[in-house]
C-alpha cells in the first residue's frame, strides 16, 4: 500500500504563486509515475502534470509554462504554481501509479492523496 499526503494549498490572488507538496509512504519505487490532478466544483478530475523517471515531465496545455512538477527524492513531489488564475481554483490531488507511464486519465492511477484546496481570487 502507498499513502499520499498533500499540503500547501490555500487562498491566493490572481497572479500569485503557491507550492504544493505530496509526501508518500509505504511501498514506493523510483519507477513510479507521480502526477497531479485537479477537480473543480461540478467538474471531472483532470490531469495537471506528471513525472516519470525515464520519460520526463508532462503538463496539460492549461498550465504549461506556469506550473512545474519536481521532486526532491523518491518520496516527495512538488507542484510549483505561478501566475495563478481564477480558473485554477480546484481541489488538487497527487497520485501515483506503478506502471512507469504518465497517463492523463485518473483511472490509471492506483493511489491518491486526500486533496488540498487551491482558491485563486479575482
Amino acid at each position: 500500500q502507498v499513502q499520499l499526503v498533500e499540503s500547501g494549498g490555500g487562498l491566493v490572488e490572481t497572479g500569485g504563486s503557491l507550492r504544493l507538496s505530496c509526501a508518500a509512504s509505504g511501498r514506493i519505487s523510483d519507477h513510479d509515475v507521480m502526477g497531479w490532478f485537479r477537480q473543480a466544483p461540478g467538474k471531472e478530475r483532470v490531469f495537471v502534470a506528471g513525472m516519470a523517471l525515464r520519460s520526463g515531465t508532462y503538463y496539460s496545455d492549461s498550465v504549461k509554462g506556469r506550473f512545474t512538477i519536481s521532486k526532491d527524492n523518491v518520496k516527495t513531489i512538488f507542484l510549483q504554481m505561478n501566475s495563478l488564475k481564477p480558473e485554477d481554483t480546484a481541489v488538487y490531488y497527487c497520485a501515483r501509479n506503478p506502471t512507469g507511464i504518465v497517463y492523463d486519465s485518473p483511472s490509471r492511477y492506483r493511489y491518491w492523496g486526500q486533496g488540498t484546496q487551491v482558491t485563486v481570487s479575482a
